[in-house]
């Protein structure tokens, strides 16, 4: 006991206390203690071994007989087909690429109404024109009603055609929208109509389409490549042995799309 008392003493008091608190530990702890196996593996041998055992127990595909599998399919693509349109059903400027044939038919099987004209321009070298052109396509199209864009930039017979319309002493202004041969108005007085709510009662009567649809020819375009030319505006005139301009195209080597501006 003497000898334990001197070491006791010698020892200071933390140091003491860290001694008794390991001693007790020592104690507690059992003499037999049961370690977890994955307490002697990695991280990474125990994922591969959780992945090894997953895959014994997950039934092998051939195991499925041909309806269940045909039955899990076929509700797979339900499934996702219901979210693809839920979302696209969310979204109002989501574009639908119809089938040129079923969008020729649909013209067809319409009856025949008066057209909606919108003369205006791609170009944004000029802002205000290009902003008063975009803003009458956003309210014309919020009324659901079939749209023939006629874009002078894009062909110049439009503004010919256009300045035959407002007359020779006239400037032309874009946009001008027109309902048959049918003035309607300018960017102004589109705007000053819709306000009032004079523009629906205005368009009634006129050829309905759903904005969203857009032509799968020419992708809402309005315009394709000659077929003639393929777009170089010059074809080969065997009888005479030379070139010559092609008729069937602009200035741009470009075509009217048959399907959606006929």
């Amino acid at each position: 006991m003497s000898c334990v008392t001197r070491i006791v003493s010698s020892i200071s008091g933390r140091r003491l206390i860290f001694l008794l608190v390991l001693a007790a530990t020592c104690v507690a702890r059992p003499s037999n203690p049961r370690i977890s196996p994955h307490a002697l593996i990695g991280d990474g041998e125990l994922i591969v071994g959780i992945m090894a055992d997953c895959s014994k127990r997950l039934t092998p595909v051939s195991s499925f007989s041909s309806t269940s599998s045909s039955s899990s399919s076929s509700s797979g693509a339900s499934l996702f087909k219901k979210s693809f349109s839920l979302l696209r059903s969310l979204s109002y400027n989501t574009q639908r690429r119809a089938s040129s044939k079923i969008l020729g038919r649909r013209l067809a099987d319409e009856p025949k109404r008066p057209k909606l004209i919108l003369y205006s321009t791609s170009l944004r070298s000029i802002r205000r024109t290009f902003g008063d052109c975009s803003a009458v396509r956003a309210i014309l199209r919020g009324f659901h009603v079939s749209v023939d864009e006629r874009d002078v930039s894009m062909d110049a017979s439009f503004r010919r055609e256009l300045q035959e319309l407002l007359g020779k002493g006239r400037p032309v202004v874009l946009p001008q929208v027109y309902i048959g041969s049918r003035w309607l108005g300018g960017a102004e007085e589109i705007r000053q109509m819709h306000e009032a709510g004079e523009l629906v009662k205005m368009l009634d009567g006129v050829a309905v389409q759903d904005p969203a649809i857009v032509c799968g020819a020419c992708g809402g375009m309005r315009f394709i490549p000659c077929s003639n030319c393929y777009g170089s505006r010059k074809v080969f005139v065997e009888e005479e042995g030379r070139m010559r301009r092609c008729e069937l195209c602009n200035e741009n080597g470009l075509a009217r799309c048959p399907h959606c501006c006929s």
